[in-house]
């Protein structure tokens, strides 16, 4: 038997390698996200510091640090396409090597999330970006049935991105999304907690701003700040910058009682009086799932609604038009399953929440003049 040297063994073998090395790498065309159609920023470039900031650069320095750190996170942001392609692959850089948390995983945190519309036009989830790294690139989905269709794909919940690409077979085509309907283009504007940001959906699409976003099918404005949704005038002062459809306040998990009457009544009248034709809706808390056993857990729920309930009344009494409210008790349902860890939710809790967002927010968009 003859014997192959090692030396010829390796050069044979990358020999072999090569080709294929490079038929793979040029297999795929990059595209860069920001050439195609990008939802859920409500300011754009060169407004921002950073291309997929949730916040303007002037806002650095005027709202609070937590709040600045946390708008450098892509929460809500997503781009859309139209491709031929039978298979979608992304590049993206995160700009934190913390890819997940302890109650939330990587694919929440710092993945990418994938839908396409389906032949009734539905978004229906179609692939996901798990990260492992700071720079990933990754397929999202291959051997898709042929057809051009629209895609959406969500950026990471509580990571930010340096850059993002979309990684297309050479030969397929791909464009930007096309225009929204006149009367579905302005954004539906969130303003409020970790729970708006995201926490702790597995993907993020699974947000309930994001599934509202597709069963509305209108942008989203995802202004969730973790632990931060304190109604500060620093955000109502940019929130009116904001050309929304309808404002959505949902800041109760981050702030106790009196600071709800103190703070509700001046946001309510700063969005009025520059936007006095735009419905608000206030919301109440979610219920904590264990506030069965704990009353200090409903006396926080109870306390802050009352006072957000009577600061809706005098606005309401003092004649300010196009208010809304939501109250919490049926958020998350009655079974006590809908969260994580008794405040945040799962992506079951998300569903729920949508479902008791969806016919308060579609009744204050009738109302409405987008």
């Amino acid at each position: 038997m003859t014997r192959i040297p090692p030396s010829l063994s390796l050069s044979l073998a990358l020999l072999l390698l090569a080709p294929w090395t490079t038929h793979a790498e040029e297999a795929v065309s990059w595209r860069d996200a920001r050439t195609l159609t990008l939802e859920g920023r409500a300011w754009d470039e060169p407004a921002l510091k950073a291309p997929f900031d949730r916040l303007p650069a002037k806002a650095e320095g005027v709202a609070r640090p937590p709040v600045w750190g946390l708008s450098r996170d892509s929460a809500g942001i997503a781009v859309r396409f139209v491709t031929d392609a039978p298979e979608i692959h992304a590049r993206w850089t995160l700009n934190k090597d913390r890819l997940a948390m302890p109650h939330m995983p990587a694919t929440g945190v710092s993945g990418l999330d994938l839908y396409a519309r389906d032949a009734d036009g539905a978004w229906r989830w179609a692939g996901v970006g798990q990260p492992t790294e700071q720079t990933n690139t990754r397929a999202l989905v291959k051997g898709m049935d042929p057809g051009r269709r629209e895609y959406l794909l969500y950026f990471p919940l509580y990571n930010g991105l340096s850059t993002v690409e979309i990684g297309i077979p050479s030969g397929a085509s791909i464009e930007p999304g096309p225009p929204r309907e006149p009367a579905s283009a302005k954004s539906v504007v969130f303003y409020g907690t970790s729970i708006t940001q995201g926490g702790c959906a597995s993907r993020p699409g699974m947000v309930h701003t994001a599934i509202l976003g597709r069963r509305l099918d209108r942008p989203v404005v995802n202004l969730g700040f973790s632990g931060n949704g304190t109604m500060d005038q620093s955000i109502s002062d940019l929130l009116v910058e904001i050309d929304a459809a309808l404002y959505v306040v949902d800041c109760l998990p981050n702030m106790g009682a009196d600071m709800v009457a103190e703070r509700t009544i001046p946001l309510v009248r700063t969005i009025r009086a520059a936007r006095p034709d735009v419905p608000i809706l206030l919301a109440e808390d979610r219920a904590y799932t264990d506030g069965r056993f704990l009353e200090s857990q409903r006396r926080r729920n109870s306390t802050s609604r009352a006072a957000l309930r009577d600061a809706y009344e005098k606005l309401v009494a003092e004649g300010v038009t196009g208010l809304y409210y939501l109250e919490g008790n049926a958020q998350l349902g009655d079974d006590g399953e809908g969260t994580v860890d008794g405040s945040h939710p799962t992506d079951l809790g998300f569903v729920r929440m949508a479902d008791a967002f969806e016919p308060v927010i579609r009744e204050a968009l009738r109302g409405s003049n987008p």
